[in-house]
């Protein structure tokens, strides 16, 4: 099994597989792989002769395996690409007992094809004998989804990749706002560089113009405020985020405040208090330990799980259970009430 900075580590170096199975649940990763092989492998004036571009709901499995065996008419490569590789019966193995086509075509594929297998949402079962050719003699890829605590950092890696800086708050509002979906997080990201000068950094300012996250009225400030509680400014956000289209609805502030009160917990329990220890014990940047530090002083261990209950019961108020004529706004602003007054 291959990760994804190896395999574009050697496609930079033009070390080529025969096939590329790239699968999982994370298109991000699949798309960029497929992308960089389209674009890359065979000159622009070649492409149109030897790069074939399928989709899974258009062709049979056969359609798919006589364009991998052609030869490519002066050129090296004949690259073939089947997008929406999901669609595609048999491409994922047959039934044990059956003769597999795809899997004889593993065994002794074409030595001057490429092919790439494009398929989203799902993954080979480790145990079938496709699984096991493809990861013996291919380039077999699981594209994973990637933890929400871990997008601000890769937004960081992103920036700094195309030539720029990111400052670490403005990446993690950023990851905060857009959640765990990389293609998303991606195209915003673009959109922002491409309004900066190169070698620029990244603040909460430029994301506040370009993003329309203002920098003051967020859910990141509204934690902030609620961990020093801070009632005044929590409430003054929380209004101007009931007014907001974009932030009215109190379902991602519910969750966004279970996973700080969960991390909060988990800080209680750990030995370690420095940052570095509460840093490593939640999965954040150390950046940040210092407001789970000083919420830790104002919410125990007792009071952090019964805010976790807090916000259990405004989850099912949110759904009309209880509270069927209370608009997100004034169920916000209840909650977090309740939240600080503890």
């Amino acid at each position: 099994m291959y990760t994804f900075d190896q395999i574009k580590a050697d496609l930079k170096k033009k070390i080529y597989k025969p096939i590329y199975y790239l699968m999982g649940d994370e298109g991000y990763f699949i798309d960029e792989i497929t992308s960089h092989i389209e674009k890359n492998i065979l000159p622009e004036e070649e492409q149109s002769f030897n790069q074939t571009v399928l989709y899974g709901r258009d062709i049979e499995l056969g359609d798919m395996l006589d364009t991998a065996r052609k030869f490519p008419m002066m050129s090296n490569y004949n690259v073939v690409i089947v997008k929406e590789a999901q669609l595609l019966k048999g491409i994922e193995g047959v039934a044990a007992g059956q003769t597999d086509p795809f899997l004889l075509y593993v065994e002794n594929p074409a030595p001057s094809t490429i092919l790439v297998i494009n398929l989203r949402d799902k993954k080979l079962d480790k145990r079938k004998k496709l699984y096991k050719a493809l990861d013996k003699s291919a380039c077999l890829f699981e594209s994973k989804k990637i933890y929400e605590n871990k997008v601000g950092a890769w937004i960081t890696s992103v920036a700094k990749s195309k030539g720029y800086s990111i400052d670490v708050k403005a990446a993690e509002l950023m990851a905060t706002h857009l959640g765990n979906d990389l293609a998303k997080v991606n195209n915003e990201l673009t959109k922002l560089l491409v309004t900066e000068p190169k070698g620029a950094n990244i603040t909460l300012k430029e994301i506040e113009d370009n993003i329309g996250i203002s920098k003051d009225f967020n859910v990141f400030e509204l934690q902030t405020a609620i961990g020093k509680k801070d009632f005044r400014k929590a409430m003054l956000i929380v209004t101007h985020m009931s007014q907001n289209p974009k932030t009215k609805s109190i379902i991602p502030l519910i969750s966004f405040l279970y996973s700080f009160f969960t991390k909060l917990l988990l800080a209680h329990s750990t030995a370690d208090k420095s940052n570095a220890g509460i840093a490593a014990a939640i999965g954040i940047n150390p950046y940040f330990a210092r407001d789970y530090m000083e919420a830790a002083r104002n919410y125990n261990k007792s009071k952090s799980a019964y805010i976790i209950g807090i916000l259990r019961e405004y989850d099912a108020k949110s759904k009309g259970i209880d509270s069927p004529t209370i608009d997100d706004g004034e169920l916000m602003k209840e909650m977090i009430f309740k939240i600080i007054s503890l």
